[in-house]
């Protein structure tokens, strides 16, 4: 496979939640597309929709204020943009969907709870996860290795690629996000950081939170960021956000902060996995920490690519086993296996015993069972690399599908020991 960037800015370009919306939508009435701010979701419904109200223009706001019913005499399908501006359109798309069921009414956009006092229009309004550009949808993937055959047990695996090191590291600095993939440099440095002051500034302050001291947010996140990709307590987190604001937060100003980033979808933590084996009864519940993007983690670490690639890693005191640029590439992997898991309505989670003797990066599990991931970012993979994929085929047995090592090399292959090795820019739906 060679190594090709999509453009962005020649018109709409298809994405794997596109599928999804083409097999779904006809039969569902109303879906709400939930996800963090920028990536696309208007876009994306904008594809779909004949009439298109938008709430965060105050003109079309007041309308509906005035009389939110008045979207029944809107030609369908009807996409509601920011419909959180005005809480009262999800009780108004309720009552449209009781009185006429049938599929395609109406698309949502906007904050992905519902505030309090609205109804959740649970049973009438499917929602659905938008997540920043996946690597696959990034790239020219030309059907490379499907997560979705793996799910099947077709583990028939092979391939190359010409994407090499540098390639991720430059696709994890420049992010997901569509409207900044044409940006580099100091542009795409300014854009990142507006989207994250933004946060504190506006984001939390308009779901309630008084950020009484701006910096503290971006101090919280920096450290939260030098902690992706491990299950550091958020106490560890918290002690760690120290920097330039004059110590760490307080823990009553922490968890507010978690709650609603978490609600914003820029926290998107990896679930631990429950699974019901008894003989797997000592796993830890603690989530794994992902950033909505790796390219925020990058960016609020201030690690540029050219840091990256000299090894460098963030000062914040957050201790972990690897390299950071590892774990970059782990959110980065991580991010595409969920965008991919997503269109097979498959889970995804890590697993990690309490003594940490055990651990698997991602476990994505699907009606036949689990195919277990780990992500190393050489492309060399050894024995000692497959261990814990080893002993959790052992733990599970017929329900363990496949064991794959993600890596940065170039070429997939099976091992002797029947393990898989992918590169990630192999890897799709």
């Amino acid at each position: 496979m060679t190594y090709e960037n999509i453009d962005f800015t020649r018109g709409y370009v298809r994405r794997t939640v596109d599928a999804d919306l083409d097999d779904l939508f006809p039969q569902l009435p109303a879906i709400l597309l939930d996800g963090p701010k920028g990536v696309g979701k208007t876009r994306t419904a904008s594809e779909r929709a004949v009439t298109i109200r938008r709430l965060d223009v105050a003109s079309q706001r007041a309308i509906l204020e005035a009389d939110p019913m008045v979207i029944a005499g809107d030609p369908p399908p009807l996409l509601i943009d920011e419909w959180q501006r005005v809480p009262e359109s999800l009780d108004a798309v309720r009552q449209l969907v009781d009185t006429n069921p049938g599929g395609q009414r109406v698309l949502l956009t906007g904050s992905a709870i519902p505030p309090r006092g609205t109804h959740s229009g649970a049973g009438r309004i499917t929602t659905m996860r938008v997540r920043p550009l996946a690597l696959h949808e990034r790239i020219r993937w030309a059907g490379g290795i499907s997560l979705a055959a793996l799910l099947e047990g077709d583990d028939e695996v092979g391939g190359r690629t010409d994407v090499m090191l540098r390639d991720y590291i430059e696709e994890i600095v420049t992010g997901g996000f569509p409207g900044m993939r044409s940006l580099s440099g100091r542009a795409l440095a300014m854009q990142l950081d507006s989207y994250l002051d933004r946060i504190a500034d506006h984001d939390l302050p308009e779901l309630g939170l008084n950020v009484r001291h701006p910096p503290l947010v971006r101090s919280w996140l920096r450290a939260y960021a030098a902690a992706i990709s491990t299950t550091t307590s958020f106490e560890k987190v918290r002690v760690a956000a120290t920097a330039d604001v004059g110590g760490a937060p307080a823990k009553t100003t922490v968890m507010p902060y978690v709650e609603l980033l978490t609600q914003m979808r820029v926290l998107d933590p990896v679930p631990a996995w429950q699974p019901s084996h008894n003989h797997l009864s000592t796993l830890t519940i603690a989530p794994k920490h992902h950033l909505a993007d790796p390219a925020l983690a990058a960016r609020l670490v201030r690690l540029s690519a050219s840091k990256l690639v000299a090894g460098q890693d963030p000062t914040v005191p957050i201790p972990r086993d690897g390299t950071y640029l590892g774990a970059l590439f782990e959110s980065l992997a991580t991010l595409s296996i969920r965008v991919a898991a997503q269109a097979s309505d498959a889970r995804v989670y890590h697993l990690r015993d309490r003594g940490g003797r055990h651990e698997v990066d991602l476990i994505v599990e699907g009606d036949d069972g689990v195919v277990a991931f780990e992500v190393k970012l050489s492309s060399t993979v050894r024995t000692a690399d497959v261990r814990h994929l080893a002993w959790l085929r052992d733990r599970i047995g017929a329900d363990f599908v496949a064991g794959v090592v993600i890596t940065a090399g170039p070429e997939a292959y099976r091992r002797p020991d029947g393990f898989l090795v992918v590169p990630l820019a192999l890897l799709g739906p």
